[in-house]
């Protein structure tokens, strides 16, 4: 039977206080706003000021408005020395926080919650997790306890308190061990005092099992109210140089990347929110999946973006899952060689003319001598790094030695162009000589002609390398339908092109520029290729960033062996980290140990992450007849949904079975969503297993392991990520024999 905690009233009062203030600040906030309403003309200066005065209010107000989520999820007693300084670091009390301890001495209180509150007085109610003076929250043990002498965890529903979970540090508190002693107690709510005892280093056991617990809704939510002590670590680490996460299925990792970019925007405030925080994902899917964390957090200004939303000027697929590279072109596009062709591409598109221009010229002629083009296209290479920003100069040029070549030495450049620069031989010699590219054109050109492949590409590619980078040309570049892996190629050739004149102006065109971010997080990134790791630094103002993955996931074109293999390809102004997540949350143990199994099959040198929670059920096998599959997964379907009820559920297939299972289920009158469009909004979606990393969900059905393992380029690992999606129950629907790392 729940038990209740004799300060669960005083508690819930409190937070009842807490969000009164929160109120108040808002309805002051919206006053501030309405003070610039009237006054919208004056000066540029007032215009100016009046914007990004507005704008501040604004963020504000967006930070103040919490939605659902709880403000405060917990609180801590530190011990306060004789002479009245805390143990520990300082900040102030929150009033009326300090009493007495246990020992004599005394103690004073801080509740720590998602954003910083203070009351009418500005004393403060709430202290931001961020906070320097929260951390003890996250990091204190029994064999550190960081000043503390109890931290308590509140199990929240919105403003509701259901529960509470105390932890007692040091000598004289109820026979404490190395780790603290948990003491929880109930209202209403779950009973969390009713939990297994819990693993060493898992602080506020109970409410942590107790949130993972809870049915998946489609989106990620933040974990700030259970940070772990190895998560916290990865949180507060320095900004600077890269930092990489490895981290098994079920670790939180993404969260605890995107907790970190929130970490960092607190801290480094003034250069962060000016330079910009980037956040990458693997696909449009999981950005639907996270894109809730960081505004929950107090933090909406973060870009959050795929590779290709940072290539402008192509036109991507909205949809599709079938990849048109065939594996030969993705290894290749992938591979750090192909700077060197695209830099020879660009290259052979500076050429002198073949024969001396002559051009009419008032009542005789002009010329600009083959040998004398050969000159200004070399002094071009040779004075700028951009292709594209010497096409002015080089005009200039040849409009000089045109006028060089008339008799009369009164004849300026500017006479000669102005009077010639529009004849269709002219424009056709400036463009053999240097045309203004765009990424596209160039690759269209490059990847359309196999004779152009050869003269950029035989010095560094072999024939059959550098032949299966030809696709047949489209009649329009707009026609063309670019891959994923033509991404960093197109950004590589804009990094060489650089940008071009914008519309009806001689200045660079702004959307050609390519911005830079003061600290870049991306997800997944055993994924990405050299090209596209190297097209990432590209974006790093000063080389902070944290990556994260796991590489027995590693399931790209060219999987790396170690982190070594990704830390080659980025920024190294700073030395990098690499710091490893031991323990799975998320994933019960029963499913974590088949799943290890093929883990072990795939990258027999990793170690696996310890599950700190055991399930209900073990993985069901369901083994049919080839004609009978599909009415399995139907069935299955359906009974997995009764199952978990209000949780999610996610049909993972083979790719090349996508539409087939859809149709199946449609046809079932089985209401479910497809991944590749609609995210997992709906109660049960099907998702192809190339887009499945990084997703979690309560209930997973894997069809047909042996077609997963076949039809991927890293075929065990990917078989590994779609048995490690679920939070509660695994089926496995199979005609064809299971692969033998199962068995």
């Amino acid at each position: 039977m729940t038990q209740h905690h004799p300060d669960l009233a005083a508690e819930q009062d409190f937070i009842d206080f807490a969000y009164g203030c929160l109120e108040r600040s808002r309805a002051d906030a919206w006053k501030l706003r309405g003070l610039h309403e009237g006054t919208l003309g004056g000066t540029f200066q007032a215009r100016y000021e009046r914007d990004v005065f507005d704008e501040a209010v604004f963020n504000r107000l967006t930070q103040l408005d919490l939605g659902d989520a709880a403000l405060v999820f917990g609180r801590i007693d530190r011990a306060v020395q004789a002479a009245g300084e805390p143990v520990g670091a300082g900040a102030a009390a929150t009033p009326g926080a300090v009493a007495a301890g246990a020992r004599g001495d005394e103690v004073e209180s801080f509740h720590i919650g998602r954003l910083a509150v203070a009351d009418e007085n500005s004393d403060p109610v709430v202290v931001d997790w961020r906070a320097p003076v929260a951390e003890p929250f996250y990091r204190a043990t029994g064999r550190e306890s960081l000043g503390l002498v109890r931290r308590r965890h509140f199990h929240v529903q919105g403003r509701q308190l259901l529960g509470l979970e105390d932890e007692l540090f040091g000598e004289g508190h109820l026979g404490i061990g190395a780790e603290g002693d948990e003491v929880a107690a109930g209202n209403g709510g779950p009973d969390i005092s009713a939990r297994p005892a819990r693993p060493e280093g898992i602080r506020g056991y109970s409410t942590l099992l107790a949130a993972l617990e809870r049915g998946r809704t489609g989106q990620l939510g933040d974990i700030v109210a259970t940070i772990q002590g190895e998560q916290d670590e990865i949180i507060r680490s320095p900004q600077a140089g890269v930092l990489v996460v490895q981290g098994g299925p079920g670790t939180g990792k993404t969260v605890v990347a995107l907790h970190r970019a929130a970490y960092l925007l607190y801290t480094y405030r003034f250069p962060l929110e000016e330079q910009g925080v980037l956040v990458i994902g693997p696909n449009r899917v999981f950005l639907r999946y996270i894109e809730r964390v960081l505004p929950s957090l107090g933090e909406a200004g973060v870009e959050q973006v795929v590779l290709a939303d940072l290539v402008h000027d192509v036109q991507w697929a909205r949809y599709g899952i079938d990849a048109p590279d065939s594996p030969a072109a993705a290894r290749m596009k992938g591979d750090l060689r192909m700077g060197l062709v695209i830099d020879q591409a660009v290259t052979d598109r500076e050429r002198p003319l073949r024969e001396d221009l002559v051009v009419p010229f008032r009542t005789g002629y002009v010329r600009l001598r083959a040998d004398e083009s050969r000159r200004i296209v070399r002094a071009a290479q040779r004075r700028f790094r951009k292709h594209n920003s010497a096409r002015r100069w080089l005009e200039g040029e040849v409009w000089a030695a045109m006028a060089a070549s008339w008799r009369d030495d009164a004849v300026g450049a500017g006479d000669v162009k102005e009077v010639v620069r529009a004849r269709p031989e002219v424009r056709a010699a400036l463009e053999r000589m240097w045309p203004v590219l765009s990424p596209a054109q160039l690759l269209h050109d490059l990847f359309g002609s196999k004779a152009l492949l050869k003269l950029a590409a035989a010095r560094h590619l072999s024939e059959a390398e550098y032949l299966a980078l030809y696709r047949e040309r489209c009649a329009e570049v707009a026609d063309v339908r670019w891959t994923e892996h033509d991404v960093s190629l197109l950004d590589e050739a804009r990094s060489y092109l650089g940008a071009r004149p914008a519309k009806g102006t001689l200045r660079p065109d702004e959307a050609d520029e390519i911005r830079t971010y003061g600290h870049i997080v991306v997800d997944e990134v055993q994924d990405l290729t050299p090209m596209q790791l190297r097209m990432v630094s590209r974006r790093s103002l000063n080389g902070s960033m944290t990556v994260v993955g796991d590489i027995a996931q590693a399931t790209g074109a060219l999987a790396p062996d170690d982190w070594a293999d990704v830390l080659r390809h980025l920024p190294d102004q700073r030395p990098s980290r690499v710091i490893g997540l031991s323990v799975g949350y998320r994933i019960p143990a029963q499913i974590m140990e088949l799943a290890n199994r093929v883990m072990m099959a795939a990258t027999p040198s990793l170690r696996a992450p310890t599950s700190v929670r055991g399930g209900d059920e073990h993985p069901e096998y369901v083994h049919v007849a080839e004609s009978e599959l599909l009415s399995a997964v139907v069935a299955a379907t359906k009974e997995l949904d009764a199952d978990v009820g209000d949780g999610n559920i996610a049909v993972v297939v083979p790719d090349r079975m996508f539409e087939a299972v859809s149709q199946a289920l449609e046809a079932a009158g089985i209401d479910h969503g497809k991944a590749t469009r609609s995210g997992l909004e709906m109660g049960i979606t099907v998702v192809p297993v190339s887009v499945v990393k990084g997703l979690e969900l309560d209930g997973v059905i894997v069809v047909e392991p042996a077609a997963i393992v076949a039809g991927e380029q890293q075929g065990l690992r990917a078989l590994y990520v779609a048995l490690t999606r679920s939070t509660k129950r695994l089926t496995i629907v199979h005609a064809q024999p299971l692969p033998a790392a199962m068995l």
